[in-house]
């Protein structure tokens, strides 16, 4: 990955807080040109990765808690991963736990210290949450030295965001986190989940304003 000034300063940050070298992971936003709410197993889909994107710098650490400090809420949760029935908390950590809880099930896991910085809007549509666990799974599986297929990956980040988070999300948001590409949009077929990446044109370009409208899946009528 190259040392752009926007990670070399994320890697100091973290450095700052838990005194160690860090890896860095990365995975998008993203937006949706064709099917909307038809990605629950049985739809069409056409997503485009966009280019903001969550960041997680990672490092590990002795035993089995799970450290993890958010830029965007200055604010560090702790968790012990061996805790045996852990439950949600309606907290923005519950993704970052979802996910560590399911890593656990398919024999990753071990202590680890995370920095998240992020600029995906939170709320907003264009899908922050799974942004910010597959960056996680990335991060956690790549300390145990995992390379996980991605099409696991994201099925694993699903999992987490319905079992844990409590929000019956399709299948997309994690997909086009972990497939997207620069100037191509993703065909998913939610069905079969067969994929392929299609070509922008390249005089096209695509604007997202920000409404300012906030939502939470979980706790809304998206359910």
């Amino acid at each position: 990955m190259t040392a752009t000034p926007q990670l070399a300063d994320l890697r100091q940050a973290f450095e700052r807080r838990f005194g160690a070298r860090p890896r860095v992971f990365r995975a998008p936003g993203r937006t949706n040109l064709i099917g909307e709410h038809t990605d629950y197993n049985d739809g069409l889909v056409m997503p485009v990765a966009i280019d903001r994107a969550t960041w997680v710098a990672c490092a590990p650490r002795p035993g089995a808690t799970l450290r993890v400090f958010s830029e965007h809420f200055s604010e560090m949760v702790a968790f012990d991963l061996g805790e045996a029935s852990p439950a949600p908390r309606r907290h923005w950590s519950d993704y970052v736990r979802g996910v560590a809880l399911e890593l656990g099930r398919a024999g990753i896991r071990g202590g680890a210290d995370l920095l998240v910085r992020g600029d995906v809007p939170l709320g907003a549509g264009v899908s922050s949450s799974a942004s910010l666990e597959v960056a996680v799974a990335l991060a956690l599986a790549s300390l145990a030295a995992r390379d996980l297929p991605r099409l696991e990956l994201a099925q694993l980040c699903q999992r987490a965001e319905n079992d844990f988070v409590g929000a019956r999300c399709g299948i997309m948001d994690q997909f086009v986190a972990c497939f997207g590409r620069a100037g191509h949009a993703v065909f998913l077929d939610c069905r079969t989940l067969e994929h392929a990446a299609l070509p922008l044109p390249e005089n096209v370009r695509l604007v997202l304003c920000n409404t300012m409208v906030r939502h939470e899946i979980a706790a809304g009528e998206y359910n």
